[in-house]
């Protein structure tokens, strides 16, 4: 914005089209007053326009110089005082003298022209002159700014040199100068503005024509680096690893390593290496690869970006700022990552191999084309150089290769899907097939109507007959850490008694049976009573499944053998039987010189307790023998009807 009360160069020049405009009308159509000679009429031969823009250019050198040439504000305030008054005193006038000048100039060209004359003499210049004119103002300018330095730092005030308008050339010149200054003023500020630091700057190979052919040859040597920059000011890395997600990862800058022999691979896996075969098949000058890879080895890449299709870094050159490189990678569709992920599904090996971030060899050849093929990566490069690819664009491509080794996963997110998604679809896939492998077979069905319309059935064959007797069972071989092959031969005995009883007469004799009940019945059917090594572990292991003691088990034993389930009723429910049988017992007893027999309930027991006869509900009476005074009774003999014949053979009367 200018200051109140300068004229600003657009007002100048509307000022100086109007005064012109004027003239002319005053002049007639020929534009010459009369009494005008020729250098009158080549004075008003110009148009309006000539004079505006004449004005225009002027003013702008003149406040270019004033902007430039300032120094204290008390003279930069004087200057713009004294350009004032010069505008509004010379104001069209000065402007008409300057192209008149202007138009005597061209006239002595022309005349010199044909005269043959020395350059030298004409009235403006050679551009040359005009040139070499405004760099001695300039050089002025600088001796001026100098002792005005030197007075201030002696405290002394400098002498104000004497300012004269500069002329038309002269303004122009320094208007040149001050723009071209400018100019590169802001190049410089841009091309230091994202300098990075770097641990040696290398000078930059010019880029060939867009239509030359590159020729291959083994990779120069590179050439001595010049001494770093001072980059401090700037930033270490131009990384955002802040904005990840699960489709964008940033991967820091990898450190230098030693190089590599050239015969061998740059990458240390299968797949790097083929990452690293696709950069090289395509490219067009091993001289930039092997520049590439040098850079690579030497840690100039910075770090990494990868999103869906694209590596993203920034390569340290030898310029202060560090080139913008990209990498393009085709992305899959849904259909060609379906048939990747059933051929993984397939195989849970690839899944397993997956996950220790190795790629195996079979997914990479199922049919889709996982890894890159030659000419398929696309780099693109800020540098100006026109190889395909750059030696920046190669450096990436390399150390891109050295991530795959680290992490697979990375060439899946180049093709579109990131780590977590490839592990949750191939999931959800063995989770379904896992559920269609157990679900059963589903049944071949008739329609309802079919099976509602009445039909007549055949009758049924005639059942097989029975067999004789129940077979015997097969022989289980005892295994270490099994099943007791003597107890699976008892129950397997068992069954079989068991299903040809029902076979025969359509009932189970022992499907009534309580749970104690049973495993008396299975421990009686064996031979012998606990005293042996099998028997006894026999009756351990029921007597622990009912909860009662071996001892019990062996004498409801006992009972069982004598009555069955009703001879083991009676030795563990004492009853009250009726009026009858139970009263006519001891007549019985006494006419068989038997002592009296104490009654309790349905027992009768001999008076020095060592006999017992007890009445079931079957109406039998069983005999029973106990130590004397011990209470502990036992089975014996056979149950009988008459209750002297249930006592044959437990002794004579005389023992008795």
């Amino acid at each position: 914005m200018s200051r109140a009360g300068e004229e600003r160069p657009g007002d100048a020049a509307r000022r100086a089209l109007r005064a012109a405009r004027a003239r002319e009308t005053e002049t007639g159509g020929d534009g010459v007053a009369p009494g005008e000679g020729e250098e009158g009429r080549a004075d008003r031969a110009r148009r309006p326009g000539d004079a505006a823009r004449l004005a225009l250019r002027v003013a702008a050198a003149a406040k270019e110089a004033e902007r430039r040439d300032a120094a204290p504000e008390a003279e930069a305030a004087e200057d713009a005082e004294r350009v004032e008054r010069a505008r509004q005193v010379e104001g069209i006038e000065r402007v008409e003298r300057v192209e008149r000048a202007r138009q005597v100039e061209r006239a002595g060209r022309s005349d010199q022209a044909d005269t043959g004359g020395s350059a030298a003499a004409r009235p403006g210049g050679r551009p040359g002159d005009v040139a070499r004119e405004a760099l001695r103002a300039a050089r002025a300018e600088a001796r001026r700014a100098e002792e005005a330095a030197a007075a201030a730092a002696s405290d002394q005030p400098p002498a104000r040199p004497v300012r004269r308008p500069p002329s038309p050339s002269q303004a122009a010149a320094a208007g040149s100068a001050a723009r071209g200054r400018t100019a590169r003023d802001l190049k410089q500020f841009l091309t230091t503005a994202f300098r990075m630091p770097s641990d040696q700057a290398e000078p930059e190979t010019p880029a060939p024509a867009p239509d030359s052919v590159a020729v291959t040859g083994p990779p120069e040597p590179d050439p001595p680096a010049p001494a770093p920059a001072d980059t401090s000011h700037l930033p270490r890395t131009m990384a955002t690893p802040h904005r990840d997600s699960e489709l964008r990862r940033t991967f820091p800058s990898l450190p230098s390593r030693a190089a590599a022999p050239a015969a061998s691979g740059f990458a240390e896996t299968w797949w790097g290496n083929a990452w690293v075969r696709a950069l090289e098949e395509g490219a067009l000058d091993v001289k930039r690869l092997g520049r590439g890879r040098s850079y690579a080895e030497r840690g100039h890449v910075d770090a990494i970006t990868v999103t869906p299709g694209l590596v993203l870094a920034y390569v340290q050159g030898s310029r202060p700022r560090p080139y913008r490189v990209q990498l393009r990678l085709r992305t899959f569709g849904e259909d060609e990552w379906e048939r990747l992920l059933e051929t993984a599904a397939d195989r849970p090996a690839d899944i397993a191999a997956l996950l220790d971030k190795e790629l195996p060899q079979t997914l990479a050849d199922s049919g889709v084309p996982l890894l890159p093929g030659p000419g398929e990566l696309e780099p693109r490069c800020s540098c100006p150089d026109f190889g395909h690819p750059c030696k920046h664009a190669a450096a990436l491509c390399y150390q891109t290769a050295r991530l795959l080794d680290a992490d697979p996963f990375v060439l899946l997110l180049l093709r579109g899907r990131g780590e977590r998604e490839v592990l949750d679809a191939l999931s959800r896939r063995n989770a379904a097939r896992a559920a269609r492998e157990r679900r059963p077979a589903a049944l071949p069905g008739v329609r309802a109507t079919e099976a509602l319309v009445p039909r007549q059935l055949p009758p049924l064959p005639p059942p097989l007959p029975a067999p004789a007797h129940p077979e015997q069972p097969p022989v289980y071989p005892g295994v270490p850490g099994g099943p007791d092959p003597f107890a699976l031969d008892q129950l397997a005995t068992d069954a079989a008694a068991r299903a040809h009883a029902l076979l025969t007469t359509g009932h189970d004799p022992v499907g009534d049976l309580t749970l104690w009940q049973d495993a008396v019945r299975l421990a009686a059917a064996r031979p012998g009573s606990g005293l042996t090594a099998s028997t006894r572990a026999l009756y351990a292991t029921l007597a622990d499944a009912v909860g009662r003691t071996p001892g019990d088990l062996a004498r409801a034993v006992a009972a069982w053998r004598q009555g069955g389930p009703e001879g083991l009723a009676v030795l563990e429910e004492p009853w009250d039987p009726p009026a009858g049988r139970f009263d006519r017992a001891r007549p019985l007893l006494l006419a068989a010189d038997l002592p009296a027999f104490r009654p309790w309930h349905n027992h009768l027991t001999h008076p020095d307790g060592r006999l017992q006869l007890r009445f079931g509900r079957d109406g039998l009476w069983y005999a029973y023998e106990s130590e004397p005074g011990q209470d502990d009774w036992w089975p014996r003999g056979t149950p009988d009807l008459d209750p002297v014949g249930a006592l044959t053979g437990l002794g004579t009367a005389d023992d008795i």
